[in-house]
């Protein structure tokens, strides 16, 4: 729980209102007591404070993480984000709490919270509100030139005396002075309230006294005490009070009445009010509209005021909000990585036209898809909705003839398929060099495995030897390992030839997208070639321990591992080789397009063997660095609850064995 709890007023511990009211309140200018709570009596400062408060209370605090190399994520893991954007604490809303503090901080100077951690591990679990007529902020020396702030939490009701260190606490500073604290925009606008407070006290009286100024009544003659008493009784048991304003009056006797004071429209009664009205919003630097003083609004400037409010009034506090969170909520190491914003869409929506106007300039000129439109009119996305269009005519600055001639030439070329053709014309030549290098590999993983089968599974006069599947094991393991003989004969044969395969796919996609630089994939491709070695290696090795372990007996166990290289010498060249030659065309020119600044690629499906699921990709759109098909993704098939299911994040052909679709640019 928090440090908040209800108190009562009392004798020994008396709130600031007794306090005050013992004093006579607070001076000021007109001779109304004007404090925290009388000034929320007054409906200018009232509204003010509200508008503020409820507009940023209503707009939903979101906390991002940061994401490489640019763009953001909402942190929903973090600890922080429920609290900030759902409950802060078991008996508030997120929006609740700031209405709350920001009130505090526009009437007190400051609002403050108390954060409560966990004893453990330190995570934030509540954050309270902390009453501001029972705190007091100071400052203590913590070394030579060093300082900070303390908060001092005094309820003598409930017994609560405590100082809370900076950590523990959120503080909503208003403008201040100091550093330490914000100025009471109360104290500060104390004669300006008072004044409101004084003409609508005036008002009042001036009804409740008969709807019209103070005045006398003239007799001629000398009256005696009792007849003058009696007059004024009468007089006032007729015309005193709201209800009895405007009766007619018989005077008799000859007496007259005579006014006596200034009526109210020579005094401007309605001006004044209308004038503190106007007042109270420039103290909160808010647009009269806002506190509904329309006098001077109109449909053409009323939208331009909301705009102002929203980047002037508004901004500052949400800054001082989104910086407070930053700095006090969240850890030193953490602030390179998430911050919060608010989400203030909703108060610069326009009218309906305007707003679609705007959209389709957006759409326009690529800066938005049609589902990034319907996620800003709070509607579902559709299918193909990603999609962002450019007009055909848009070319990069500066590029003239040139640039146009290659864009048109790019596009020619992706229409009559250049680029697919060159790539299988690469697949063709590359292909049996593939085939070579696994047919050298699988001899030399028969003669070692046929090895090691000898040494450790072959009978003994008759009798398997002792230990005989561990050693084989073992020494299947040494041979298969990361550094072993396995991958080190491979990576010989891999790293060259895919290099080099590598380098042909590139120099034909970056001229296929114009690029006007050499791409350099060596680095890249070594990296390629080692990964597919190291899965290789790993599958290998894998295919052989699991035959040589789920054998029954030992004469099953030499018959199921020779089968399976038997097998490698009638199918492997062929698979990887079927593979490779799909797989490292398309990676290539993936990894090309990028360095060239390609944004987008395009699933085509091709081949003799094209399945449900890919022709179900066929035509997708996806951002370069993303994939068609993420890990754990289930892509549906032609009938009913036929599914595959994505082992890996897949962002080119080919998604099974024998797919031969490959990707193109946009």
């Amino acid at each position: 729980m928090g440090l908040m709890r209800s108190a009562l007023s009392g004798i020994a511990t008396p709130e600031k209102w007794v306090e005050d009211w013992m004093r006579g309140g607070s001076t000021n200018s007109a001779g109304i007591r004007v404090d925290q709570d009388t000034a929320l009596t007054y409906s200018p400062f009232f509204a003010g404070v509200r508008v503020l408060s409820e507009d940023l209370g209503g707009l939903p605090t979101f906390l991002y993480e940061r994401m490489a190399p640019r763009g953001k994520q909402r942190a929903t893991a973090h600890p922080l984000y429920a609290l900030l954007h759902d409950q802060p604490n078991p008996m508030m809303s997120a929006a609740w709490l700031k209405e709350t503090l920001t009130a505090h901080a526009i009437t007190w100077g400051d609002g403050v919270a108390h954060v409560v951690t966990h004893q453990r591990t330190g995570v934030i679990e509540e954050i309270w509100p902390l009453r501001p007529d029972r705190l007091t902020i100071g400052v203590k020396r913590t070394g030579a030139g060093r300082f900070e702030r303390r908060y001092r939490y005094d309820d003598d009701v409930n017994g609560i005396h405590v100082t809370l260190l900076p950590h523990e606490v959120l503080h909503i500073p208003g403008l201040g002075f100091d550093g330490v604290r914000g100025y009471s925009v109360v104290e500060l606008a104390a004669n300006a309230i008072g004044l409101g407070l004084a003409t609508e006290h005036h008002g009042a009286k001036v009804f409740s006294n008969g709807a019209a100024p103070g005045g006398a009544l003239s007799h001629p003659g000398n009256l005696s005490p009792e007849a003058r008493t009696r007059m004024a009784e009468d007089w006032e048991n007729i015309h005193k009070g709201i209800d009895r304003a405007h009766r007619v009056a018989i005077l008799e006797e000859g007496v007259t009445w005579q006014q006596v004071g200034v009526p109210n429209d020579a005094a401007q009664f309605l001006e004044t009010r209308k004038l503190q009205v106007t007042e109270m919003a420039r103290w909160l630097r808010l647009p009269p509209h806002k506190i509904m003083d329309l006098d001077r609004a109109t449909f053409s400037n009323i939208e331009q005021q909301q705009l102002d409010y929203v980047s002037s009034a508004l901004n500052i506090w949400l800054v001082r909000w989104e910086q407070a969170i930053l700095t006090q909520l969240l850890l030193p190491e953490e602030r390179q990585k998430f911050y919060a914003e608010f989400l203030v869409d909703s108060l610069l929506r326009g009218d309906t036209l305007t707003r679609y106007q705007a959209y389709a300039i957006g759409r326009q000129w690529g800066w938005l898809s049609a589902n990034d439109i319907r996620d800003k009119e709070n509607q579902n996305p559709v299918e193909g909705g990603d999609t962002y269009l450019v007009p055909l005519n848009m070319v990069p600055a500066g590029g003239e003839r040139g640039a146009l001639e290659s864009n048109a030439m790019r596009r020619a070329r992706l229409i009559c398929g250049r680029g697919s053709t060159v790539r299988d014309k690469l697949a063709d030549a590359y292909g049996p060099k593939i085939r070579e290098s696994v047919d050298e590999l699988v001899g030399f993983e028969v003669e070692r495995v046929t090895a090691l089968v000898a040494q450790h599974l072959e009978p003994e006069r008759g009798r398997l030897r002792t230990r005989a599947l561990s050693g084989f094991l073992t020494g299947l393991g040494a041979l298969y390992a990361s550094d072993g003989p396995v991958a080190e004969m491979l990576t010989e044969l891999w790293v060259p030839l895919f290099t080099v395969f590598a380098a042909d796919v590139a120099a034909d996609a970056g001229e296929e997208v114009g690029a006007e630089e050499d791409i350099d994939l060596t680095v890249w491709a070594r990296a390629y070639a080692l990964a597919h070695v190291a899965y290789q290696v790993a599958t290998s090795y894998g295919q052989l321990r699991n035959a040589a372990q789920a054998a029954d007996t030992p004469e099953a166990i030499v018959t199921d591992v020779l089968a399976r290289l038997a097998k490698w010498e009638d199918e492997k060249a062929d698979k990887v080789t079927r593979w490779e030659t799909t797989q490292l065309p398309n990676a290539a020119a993936r990894e090309a397009w990028k360095d060239a600044g390609v944004k987008r690629i395009q699933w085509v499906a091709r081949g003799s063997e094209n399945c449900p699921y890919c022709t179900k990709l066929d035509g997708t759109v996806r951002k370069i660095e993303d994939p068609f098909v993420a890990k754990g993704d289930e892509i549906d098939g032609d009938e009913e609850g036929q599914k595959l299911t994505a082992k890996r994040n897949t962002f080119h052909p080919p998604v099974h064995a024998g797919c031969q679709c490959q990707v193109i640019p946009l």
